[in-house]
């Protein structure tokens, strides 16, 4: 008996590289706005993002106010006005191409879907995340993918979490692993939604937040002694 029935996957740099495509996809905006790429012009452009998105999870903000603001704010700081909205589908569309996978994630859900069920919990956006995933063709590994934008509530809201075991038949929390890179969002999203927690730490980045995940790896394929272990211990109880 396995005693981790499903597995919550991440998307963004947990199965798929999201700092390339993201990358990519500000180099190819700023090109079209004739403006010069450098690397502190994009450090500046992910600090403005960044803090938009954990003023999301925090309810502060919708996911409209972050992805409709982002450009236009990092614009006004280089003294430009710009229609942030016509920015935002414009980047989207370059963001949408980028499906590059993390290292051995194809592999991994390859061999876990033989035994779990797997899920995908993202707080991305519904149409970018359905088009990367579908490209990467990680998606037939998933039985359901669960998008902040679709539920109506966002990682690491305890709501998210109601609303995507309200949808897996005879389901129970402690049945579940969830797998991502945010302590804030995966991994605080998951403790109180009652679930074990393994953080994806590829960088070994220092934990200063308070939140201890049940787990830590610096690769994916260290997930595979996690699993088998807790199945042995699952045998023997």
């Amino acid at each position: 008996m396995n005693r981790y029935k499903a597995l919550f996957f991440d998307i963004d740099d947990t199965l798929l590289d999201f700092r390339m495509a993201e990358s990519d996809a500000l180099r190819l905006l700023l090109m079209e706005q004739q403006m010069l790429y450098t690397q502190q012009a994009e450090a500046h452009y992910k600090m403005i993002n960044q803090n938009l998105w954990k003023s999301f999870e925090k309810g502060e903000i919708s996911r409209n106010e972050v992805i409709n603001t982002r450009f236009s704010t990092f614009f006004k700081e280089y003294g430009r006005v710009v229609d942030g909205v016509a920015l935002e589908k414009t980047y989207r569309s370059y963001l949408e191409q980028g499906h590059q996978e993390v290292n051995g994630a194809h592999e991994l859900v390859a061999i876990l879907e033989l035994h779990h069920d797997l899920y995908i919990v993202s707080n991305g956006v519904s149409r970018t995340q359905d088009k990367r995933l579908r490209d990467s063709g990680l998606d037939v590994y998933f039985k359901q993918v669960f998008i902040s934008e679709d539920t109506g509530y966002q990682k690491p809201m305890k709501e998210f979490f109601d609303y995507v075991f309200a949808c897996i038949p005879d389901f129970k929390p402690e049945q579940g692993l969830i797998i991502g890179d945010s302590l804030s969002a995966d991994i605080r999203g998951g403790q109180l939604a009652g679930m074990d927690t393994c953080w994806f730490n590829p960088e070994r980045k220092q934990n200063e937040t308070g939140i201890e995940p049940t787990y830590e790896i610096q690769q994916l394929s260290d997930l595979y002694s996690i699993i088998n272990k807790a199945r042995y211990l699952g045998n023997k109880s």
